[in-house]
């Protein structure tokens, strides 16, 4: 099937870059780009593509925003839109705001355009990110300009013990197969634990577990940091 997707970029030439290497690819097709958030916003409600690559800082309504109302559709298809971020990473005060916002990938603007289609089929495909690396970068990068959570475990209403320990193990940066391998359990077995608890938790995907471990405090920062030593 061919992933329909939407540019949302103010920069003319990324979205020519993109839509130039597109082209080329069988399974995607570029169906619309914007140039602002209310041109992604007004798109997305019209073409219903499978995915917007999103830029954060546009004129007039930003990308936060933009993610906000197009996840927040409730008309949506049964297959809602997904919005991958592409930004500016070291500079760019808003990728918290972003990812609560309900994006699903997140990238920055000098990753190669491989591994952008390649975030573009992920995403589309309904995971989060593009690798447990780019995880583990994000969680370091975004929690260090944010304060020690104080969040509570009630928040957690329902989940089983086996499962907060997954959900820790998400929050720190783990993949699947880190997971099975800590838990001394099979990756089938892992990602059977993912689906409870995207389910329970009501989480989109895998980035939204990230943000539910940290803000109910079952991970911070250092802990996070310990926990990807230790499963190098």
């Amino acid at each position: 099937m061919t992933v329909r997707v939407v540019l949302a970029d103010d920069q003319q030439l990324i979205r020519a870059a993109l839509r130039m290497v597109i082209a080329d690819i069988e399974d995607i097709e570029v169906v619309g780009e914007a140039e602002n958030g209310e041109e992604a916003v007004a798109l997305a409600g019209e073409l219903r593509p499978d995915v917007v690559v999103m830029d954060i800082r546009m004129p007039g309504m930003n990308g936060i925003e933009a993610t906000r109302r197009i996840t927040a559709d409730t008309s949506a298809p049964a297959s809602p839109t997904r919005i991958l971020v592409l930004t500016t990473f070291d500079d760019d005060d808003y990728v918290y705001g972003a990812l609560r916002a309900g994006a699903s990938g997140f990238l920055v603007k000098d990753t190669g355009l491989d591994d952008i289609i390649t975030a573009v089929r992920v995403v589309a495909a309904g995971d989060a990110l593009i690798a447990p690396g780019i995880t583990r970068r994000l969680i370091q990068d975004f929690t260090a300009a944010r304060p020690e959570p104080v969040g509570t475990r009630s928040e957690l209403k329902g989940v089983t013990d086996r499962e907060r320990e997954v959900l820790t193990l998400v929050g720190s940066g783990l993949s699947n197969a880190e997971i099975a391998e800590r838990l001394f359990i099979s990756v089938a077995t892992a990602k059977t634990y993912l689906t409870r608890l995207l389910s329970k938790l009501d989480a989109r995907d895998r980035v939204q577990l990230v943000i539910i471990a940290y803000e109910a405090g079952l991970v911070s920062v250092n802990r996070a940091a310990r926990t990807r030593d230790a499963a190098r």
